[in-house]
């Protein structure tokens, strides 16, 4: 297999990896602000903001790279 095949799957796993690290971080924030901590969860929901803004992106490219040619 040529390297070159090995970066959908690569780029695809790293997208997972990245998926389940927000949703245990999420976890961790509605954990935090059940214990009182509102702006520390607030500043984490701010932070996470971005995985989600760059998701739809990311699916589309991962589409776009597993299409055979």
């Amino acid at each position: 297999m040529p390297n070159s095949d090995l970066l959908p799957s690569l780029l695809f796993k790293i997208n997972e990896n990245q998926l389940a690290l927000e949703a245990a971080i999420m976890e961790l924030t509605l954990w935090v602000e059940e214990r009182g901590a509102t702006e520390v969860g607030g500043n984490v929901r701010g932070a996470l903001e971005t995985i989600d803004k760059n998701e739809e992106f990311i699916k589309m490219t991962l589409a776009v790279l597993m299409t055979p040619e």
